[in-house]
């Protein structure tokens, strides 16, 4: 069966958040969110999850060989590093004084850029 037009769910964290890897093969590192997967809930994380891919030979790598890189971890592993603290928090959502929606933080309740 296959899920009739579901929208993907509103992620917490975006591109070029700090965020920390809170469970897998990589807990505890730390790194900027590289790109986002929406519609499989996943993020590349800069230096986190690094795998090792075989490549063959062509015009950018001329002799292929074993590449090591980054590969997609689910955003349910990854929690935001709050900016002036550098500890990690969950996100909420507010209004803020110009009546826009902002992401703040739920320790310290301080709006996240």
């Amino acid at each position: 069966m296959e899920k009739k037009n579901t929208k993907p769910a509103k992620l917490k964290i975006r591109k070029g958040d700090l965020v920390k890897v809170i469970a897998g093969d990589s807990k505890g590192s730390q790194g900027k969110i590289v790109e986002i997967i929406i519609d499989k809930n996943r993020a590349v994380v800069e230096g986190a999850n690094m795998v090792s891919k075989h490549t063959k030979p062509n015009a950018a790598n001329p002799n292929g060989g074993i590449v090591k890189q980054e590969a997609a971890i689910h955003i349910s592993n990854l929690a935001l590093v709050e900016p002036s603290t550098g500890k990690t928090t969950r996100v909420g959502r507010k209004l803020n004084d110009a009546g826009k929606l902002v992401r703040v933080s739920k320790k310290s309740g301080e709006e996240i850029k």
